[in-house]
């Protein structure tokens, strides 16, 4: 159950950028400040008071002490989703998935051994060489997306975009580990989601509801310093006005149901985490990732991103996501 939940995450995350590609005449500080102001503040702030009983009362009973340690990473999750933003505008989505996600799965998945502990040598072993593969997969794509882009343009500032993209996705993706150790960071021993989970229950309310207020306070604590950046970029280029366009109605529409796919997605991933208990952080953390990729990828070559890439592109692209998914099998078995 815990695999299949990692896995219905993971193909829920991969579609969640898709509607960015509807907005139109909004720049990228209108259209992602406004899909981060929902997904980070109003989504989960009405999801998590509406559906948690007495969640007031939750959080007090968490403590400050737990609320403070999972506020850090949090904060450095805020930052790498925003520079993920950033990637997919540089490189396009099937290799800003690709990377970004690649590097959140070879650095969160060991991450976690750090608060759970290190497993026994031959599942270590095991999910150490998926982790591998998954890195092998990560490096064709990149080959993928510089082959793209010599064939696209032999203007040099294509290619030097094409690096900076890649460069922002690797930091975000490092970045965005926070995620994973925000929900694994420990107080008296007893991981942050465990604690979450145990004061939901103790207010009358259904475990898997420990899934929404976690995601609640990773999401609260990343908006902290997303939402006051593009404040401040919005009023440096004096781009509020950009709002009032002819597409405002439905570039609202595409922002809220970019920020519903993506949290959605995480409150999934963090009760498939709860399921799957210590190996949430590593087996469940990879599968998460990089189904989000194989489906971000597919949907970003049906989009076309990949229509008049060289065949030599493309085969590298290919033999990427086919080793990405190898490793998540091997991480699986393991």
């Amino acid at each position: 159950m815990g695999i299949l939940l990692a896995i219905t995450a993971g193909i829920m995350l991969g579609f969640w950028a898709m509607p960015e590609k509807y907005i139109k005449n909004y720049s990228f500080e209108n259209a992602w400040g406004l899909c981060y102001v929902f997904m980070l503040w109003l989504i989960p702030g009405i999801v998590a008071f509406s559906m948690i009983n007495d969640f007031g009362q939750v959080l007090s009973d968490v403590g400050t002490p737990v609320l403070l340690k999972m506020l850090i990473p949090g904060f450095l999750w805020g930052v790498g989703m925003m520079l993920w933003g950033k990637a997919i505008n540089y490189i396009g989505m099937s290799l800003g998935f690709s990377i970004f996600i690649g590097t959140i799965i070879c650095i969160g998945s060991l991450l976690s051994w750090v608060f759970s502990g290190v497993p026994e040598a031959t599942k270590m072993t095991t999910i150490l060489v998926g982790i591998a593969v998954i890195l092998a997969g990560i490096i064709f794509n990149g080959r993928a997306g510089m082959l793209r882009s010599a064939a696209e343009s032999s203007d040099g500032n294509k290619g030097a975009s094409m690096v900076t993209g890649i460069v922002i996705a690797v930091v975000g993706g490092i970045l965005c580990t926070g995620f994973n150790v925000a929900l694994e960071i420990t107080a008296d021993g007893v991981a942050a989601k465990n604690i979450i989970g145990e004061m939901v229950v103790k207010n009358g309310n259904e475990s898997w509801l420990a899934s929404v207020a976690s995601m609640f306070i990773v999401y609260v604590s990343g908006g902290v310093f997303v939402v006051p950046y593009f404040v401040v970029m919005l009023t440096k280029k004096r781009l509020w006005g950009g709002f009032k366009v002819p597409e405002a109605g439905k570039n609202i529409s595409m922002t809220g149901l970019m920020a519903a796919l993506n949290f959605t997605a995480s409150i999934i991933f963090a009760y498939s985490s709860f399921v799957l208990g210590k190996d949430g952080g590593s087996i469940g953390y990879a599968i998460f990732n990089t189904l989000s990729v194989v489906t971000a990828v597919s949907a970003g070559v049906f989009a076309g991103e990949w229509g008049g890439a060289p065949k030599a592109s493309k085969v590298s692209l290919y033999v990427g996501i086919a080793a990405m998914v190898g490793g998540v099998m091997i991480i699986a078995f393991g």
